[in-house]
């Protein structure tokens, strides 16, 4: 009998992408199983209030509608349409439809400021947007596009001829979150959603087994909720949580796991840093994963004993995703790391001079991934720039620990200090570890001796009170812990980090906040 660490060995060696020459996602998600069981249920809706069941019989009904009305339209192969919708069985039906003609679907968050809309939806050009009530007042400011709710609508009836498309065929235009720059559109191809398969499979702990349902608080429009959740489900004939949550909120959040019998979750980093502040206990779960930023052994620790299981982390970007991941049931975690490589997926750390190391380096994936991009839209120097040969560069720092990856940090946000290269990551786990600590974000101050000094920006936990007393023993707790010259040298107590609207600490807004510090 194989053991755990073998079995997944065992995967790693006889896996290769099974790519068909045909390949249409909303064939995937949607119409293979409509033919096979119709009255399966795809989507738990609780949008409304009270539960109702959406089965795929429905859902290919309601796709097949919106493709007539969108055809009807003039929207034809190639064209790119948005979806601004939150989680709702009409936001799956919308990208379904789009890929039924052969279209380009572009998810677009409920929450982007109008600056941020205006900018994606022009840079796409994308000329009809899905939404809904309160999407169309959003789309004021673009009066060259069109806004279509399929509620308010008598949508034809019948039944539309999903095109022939091919896994390179152009089927999603993700735009990054900025954080390292300005908004890119990553367009993938209908491959994309193969390519996550074996990660969320993983994550989930085997997912597809009885009695699994999947939910995020996690937005549809953000990579992870769409394609490690929401249509990875779909594809499986594993049942998928649609829930409102404009912010997240730890009673409402135990009320869908409970009301919709969740067994599986990916949790983003924020949610379950709110969960451990107010104690929540949630059991009957089979599988957490979480992404986006390391959690630590402190989390870790916490997660067992909250949930009664190991949170499994997972790794990736927009541009190419769920490459590393870890599975309990295959492995034990490495505190500190976000897993080993993916099935299918080859992921080196890369030195200088562009050739794999086990030192400290840049995390790359190797061309052929199925989750890797296929360009950035319209911008191809930028598209060049991301490539090193045949490496996609992620623009994160890492190194090897064992066969575990272990994330260093981003590579603008690797701090030097004195001669020293310092991950924020490591740091920020160290601190989360002390008990009056809510979050925080590290970064690199300028410093004439030093060049960089590690500052800390801390959120204190309800009941504490900043002083330099509680500053002090938090250096003190990460030297004890850490090595000597990377402890924080300066600490600032906030309110409140800079977050994007995925729940990442924005650092470089925290970076130029230390930078001005400096000036004088």
């Amino acid at each position: 009998m194989l053991t755990r660490t073998q079995t997944y060995e065992a995967l790693c060696a006889g896996f290769s992408w099974d790519l068909p020459e045909r390949l249409n996602m909303a064939e995937q998600v949607c119409d293979v199983w409509a033919e096979a069981e119709p009255e399966r249920i795809a989507i738990i809706d609780l949008t409304g209030g009270a539960r109702r069941d959406v089965s795929y019989g429905q859902l290919r009904a309601m796709a097949d509608s919106l493709a007539l009305a969108l055809a009807a339209r003039g929207v034809q192969r190639g064209d790119r349409v948005g979806v601004l919708r939150s989680q709702s069985p009409w936001c799956a039906a919308a990208h379904i439809a789009i890929w039924k003609i052969g279209a380009i679907s572009i998810p677009l968050f409920k929450l982007f400021m109008q600056d941020a809309l205006t900018s994606r939806v022009r840079d796409a050009g994308a000329r009809i947007i899905v939404t809904d009530a309160d999407g169309v007042g959003m789309l004021k400011a673009l009066p060259e596009v069109e806004a279509l709710v399929p509620e308010d609508e008598t949508l034809p009836e019948g039944r539309f001829e999903t095109a022939e498309t091919g896994p390179e065929t152009p089927a999603v235009l993700i735009y990054t979150s900025g954080t390292t720059g300005s908004p890119k559109g990553a367009l993938h191809g209908h491959r994309v959603l193969t390519g996550h398969m074996p990660g969320t499979e993983l994550f989930c702990g085997f997912l597809g087994q009885e009695g699994d349902c999947l939910w995020t608080p996690a937005d549809w429009a953000w990579i992870g909720g769409l394609f490690n959740i929401m249509m990875p489900g779909l594809a499986l004939g594993v049942p998928v949580v649609a829930a409102r949550m404009a912010k997240f909120n730890v009673e409402e959040c135990i009320r869908i796991i409970r009301e919709a019998s969740v067994r599986n979750v990916f949790f983003p980093p924020t949610a379950l840093r709110m969960l451990k502040a107010e104690g929540a206990h949630i059991p009957g779960l089979r599988s957490i994963g979480s992404g986006g930023e390391p959690l630590g052994a402190e989390m870790l620790d916490w997660g067992r004993e909250a949930f009664g299981l190991t949170i499994n982390e997972f790794y990736g970007q927009t541009e190419c995703n769920l490459v590393a991941c870890s599975c309990n049931e295959l492995f034990d975690p490495k505190p500190g790391c976000i897993g080993r490589v993916v099935p299918g997926h080859e992921v080196a750390v890369l030195d200088e001079a562009g050739q794999p190391t086990y030192g400290e380096g840049d995390v790359a994936v190797r061309r052929g991934s199925a989750s890797m991009m296929l360009e950035y839209w319209n911008r191809p120097e930028q598209t060049a720039e991301k490539f090193k040969g045949e490496w996609m560069l992620t623009g994160d720092r890492g190194v090897w620990d064992g066969a575990f990856l272990r994330f260093v940090g981003r590579e603008d946000d690797v701090i030097t200090s004195a001669g020293y290269r310092i991950g924020p990551a490591e740091i920020e786990d160290c601190l989360l570890q002390h008990e009056a600590v809510a979050t925080v974000g590290v970064v690199g101050k300028p410093d004439p001796l030093r060049a960089e000094i590690v500052k800390a920006y801390v959120v204190l936990k309800p009941g504490f009170d900043p002083s330099d007393a509680l500053a002090r023993d938090m250096q003190s707790h990460v030297q004890e812990r850490l090595a000597k010259y990377s402890y924080p040298r300066e600490i600032a107590f906030l309110d409140a980090l800079p977050m994007t609207v995925t729940g990442k600490v924005i650092r470089k807004e925290l970076k130029a906040r230390a930078a001005s510090e400096g000036e004088v």
